[in-house]
């Protein structure tokens, strides 16, 4: 085999390393707050607002991989949605690789509207596959007690569409981000029902939470952060699976911070980069 040949067939390995790696810290952010305990959880008041949603917020996240940046995470409130039954808000994730990145193109949307208390109520979810892609949309229809789903893959002519029974409420891949910064102060580990890749799932959280501080790059001082740890025993999207740890502001926003977790390349880091959110700051940790 010639050097050129070798080279090529190594740079396409790594490529495929650095997709799974961008997939992999996405879906931490979307899971923690990069995943997702329906266990005796407090509803808001009807009408009360959670400090967590924020309409016009923005946040955005840098993926790193050791000293490489492989992409970018973009979360957004979009707006608050009143309808009969409950208060809910709409929010988008875009994710998106670096076009600097070789042999990289990663960019998925997410679309979630979730009720006051971080549930799922409507989720759609774009990913690129290769060459297409791949659309995912589910409607949670509690009191029928059922999950209406429709997938298409490349061709939209084409959907597949099943139902699922569903005894309480759920999470998808991006409500999560919320929910997780909703029970940041519970003190308690939880294991939460997530429809991941149309599946239902297990996720595991434990917010017995250890007062820390973080340093990241967008500020310069210290971050004042409360730290919890968890574990996905299931492959969500781009692989993501097993243990992670998160870093939330502490303090009534509880901005997600920083999140490492394991992968088999090693460790994968999602820092804040920017953020959009009225007059908030980063908490300075006490000195």
């Amino acid at each position: 085999m010639c050097a050129g040949s070798e080279q090529g067939e190594h740079g396409l390995r790594t490529a495929a390393r650095v997709r799974r790696a961008i997939g992999r810290g996405v879906c931490l952010l979307c899971l923690l707050a990069w995943l997702p305990a329906v266990v005796a959880v407090a509803q808001p008041e009807k009408g009360a607002v959670p400090p967590v949603f924020f309409v016009g917020e923005e946040l955005t996240y840098n993926v790193r991989y050791s000293f490489f940046d492989l992409g970018q995470i973009r979360i957004r409130t979009i707006r608050e949605v009143r309808t009969p039954e409950y208060l809910a808000y709409e929010a988008k994730a875009f994710i998106d690789s670096y076009s600097s990145v070789p042999f990289v193109n990663v960019h998925a949307v997410f679309e979630s509207l979730m009720d006051s208390a971080a549930f799922s109520r409507l989720f759609t979810g774009r990913t690129r596959q290769d060459d297409y892609y791949e659309v995912s949309h589910y409607d949670f229809q509690y009191e029928r007690g059922r999950l209406l789903m429709a997938v298409s893959r490349g061709d939209t002519t084409k959907v597949e569409t099943d139902t699922l029974e569903v005894a309480t409420p759920y999470q998808d891949g991006l409500s999560l981000f919320f929910y997780a910064r909703e029970q940041l102060f519970s003190q308690r580990a939880v294991s939460i029902p997530t429809i991941i890749k149309e599946e239902k799932v297990e996720t595991t959280i434990d917010f017995r939470t250890e007062k820390e501080s973080v340093e990241i790059d967008a500020v310069d001082y210290p971050v004042d952060v409360l730290r919890f740890e968890g574990n996905a025993d299931f492959v969500g999207f781009f692989g993501l699976t097993g243990y992670f740890e998160g870093w939330f502001s502490d303090d009534a926003a509880r901005v997600p911070i920083m999140a490492h977790l394991q992968v088999i390349i090693g460790n994968i880091t999602v820092e804040l980069m920017e953020w959009e959110r009225g007059a908030w700051v980063p908490p300075r940790a006490p000195e």
